[in-house]
């Protein structure tokens, strides 16, 4: 391509090194599609004849058909990339006409425009998972609004909660991750096709036109940006990231959930597997799995915002490196929400356990102290002293608070009646917290219902 230049072709790690295309041929679909809309414009502007242009089109069909069928072939390194490779196939099928597509573009120019539109398609691709694993939660949710369950802070027994609420916090993490996304995508949704290799062309050329026909909203504003930016890949990346660290979250929690301490859920067999040696073992793989992606996408993250950070304007060849974290970033996100939502979907969760355990540990010592505070009138850091010492004589009886005996908490504090039974039990506990985002179940429902005409 460029050889007119040079008296010798490059040795064979210089064309090793050099080559993008092993991995660049995942974009074989926007480089046709960028093609076409360039050399469509090409036409309607008589930069190219149309006789021309409708033949380029077609061929770029042509080949089009031969990758869908066949695979893009990776093994001529000569053809360094995409925009190379289907070029040259281009001229295989059309003959010399073949070199006009090339007419008013740069490959500066032409891989920022198909990246773009990868990573807009990639975006496209998350937003879709994302709403499935929401729907999952949103459905498990709604089965269990009513189910007790302990309430953990630093892993202990706190506050009881609904498995309800519960999922619905991480309903909360994935609205927040769809917004993240979508925001990328808004931003992203420029064209960069024109821009040529740094300065723009003085080709005649309609940047608006290539733009609408790939779906932008418009064309990037100054040339030199347009071919040097990977803002949208990188934030692609971050939201990415935060989405895997939620999806980290909701796998650690199945993990311990599904151990025999805890015993709260039993993943089916779809998402388990076994040991080689020890026969009783059903291990949550596909969890632990998803939780060790998160630090492969934070890896990925990483080295694009590395590869990034001191290059100067426009493009440097440093930027090839742009598209192996993304791709690799996509395909990990893709299988951890995929297995996360089938894991949502398909696990029993065993809440007679998860009662059990919220009635033990003394987790409504709080609606102990909050009845103090407001039955008998006293401050609260008084009623959490009060609490702390009733809390201590059940552990020495070995009982729950709503049995211990009455005269046992009277002989701590005279102003405690048997009033104080109504909300000592884990049902009255998550009953009563009714403000705005509490656990009690008619708010969970009402939660749910919210968020179920916000997807609508």
């Amino acid at each position: 391509m460029w050889g007119g230049r040079f008296a010798e072709g490059p040795s064979a790690v210089m064309r090793e090194i050099n080559a993008s295309l092993p991995f660049d041929k995942q974009l074989w679909r926007q480089d046709i599609a960028g093609s076409k809309a360039h050399v469509a414009m090409l036409g309607a502007t008589g930069i190219v004849s149309a006789e021309d242009a409708a033949a380029i089109g077609a061929g770029l069909d042509r080949v089009a058909a031969d990758y869908q069928a066949n695979g893009v072939p990776a093994d001529d390194l000569t053809l360094e990339d995409i925009h190379m490779l289907t070029e040259a196939r281009l001229a295989d099928a059309i003959g010399p006409v073949a070199g006009r597509l090339h007419t008013a573009r740069s490959r500066n120019d032409q891989v920022a425009t198909d990246f773009r539109l990868w990573v807009r398609d990639a975006i496209d691709a998350v937003v879709a998972a994302l709403e499935g694993l929401d729907a999952a939660l949103l459905a498990r949710a709604e089965q269990h609004a009513a189910d007790v369950m302990p309430g953990f802070t630093h892993l202990q027994s706190a506050q009881p909660v609904t498995l309800g609420h519960h999922l619905m916090a991480y309903h909360e993490m994935v609205t927040r991750d769809l917004s993240r996304f979508r925001d990328a995508r808004a931003r992203l949704n420029l064209c960069p096709l024109g821009a040529a290799a740094l300065a723009g062309t003085s080709f005649p050329i309609d940047r608006h036109a290539t733009a609408d026909a790939l779906g932008f909203d418009g064309p990037t504003r100054n040339s030199l940006d347009s071919v040097s930016d990977r803002d949208f890949a990188i934030e692609y990346l971050t939201s990415a990231v935060q989405c895997s660290l939620h999806l980290s979250r909701l796998a650690e929690e199945f993990v311990l959930w599904a151990s025999q301490p805890f015993g709260f859920v039993a993943l089916s067999d779809a998402w388990s597997t076994g040991s080689s040696i020890m026969p009783q073992k059903r291990n949550p793989d596909a969890a632990e799995l998803v939780r060790g992606h998160a630090g492969r996408i934070l890896g990925c993250m990483t080295s694009l915002m590395v590869t990034m950070k001191g290059l100067p304007l426009a493009y440097s060849k440093d930027m090839q490196d742009d598209k192996p974290p993304a791709f690799e970033a996509h395909d990990l996100l893709g299988l951890s929400i995929a297995a996360m939502t089938g894991m949502v979907a398909s696990a029993t969760f065993r809440t007679d356990r998860m009662r059990a355990l919220a009635e033990s540990g003394f987790a409504t010592a709080t609606d102990l102290a909050d009845w103090l505070v407001r039955e008998a009138g006293l401050p609260f850091r008084e009623a959490h002293h009060v609490t702390g010492r009733v809390v201590k004589r059940a552990e020495e009886l070995a009982v729950t608070l709503d049995a211990l005996p009455l005269d046992e908490m009277t002989a701590i504090d005279r102003r405690i009646d048997a009033r104080v039974f109504d909300v000592l039990s884990v049902d009255a506990s998550v009953a009563s917290r009714t403000s705005f985002g509490g656990t009690a179940p008619d708010n969970v429902r009402a939660a749910i219902r919210a968020a179920q005409g916000d997807a609508a």
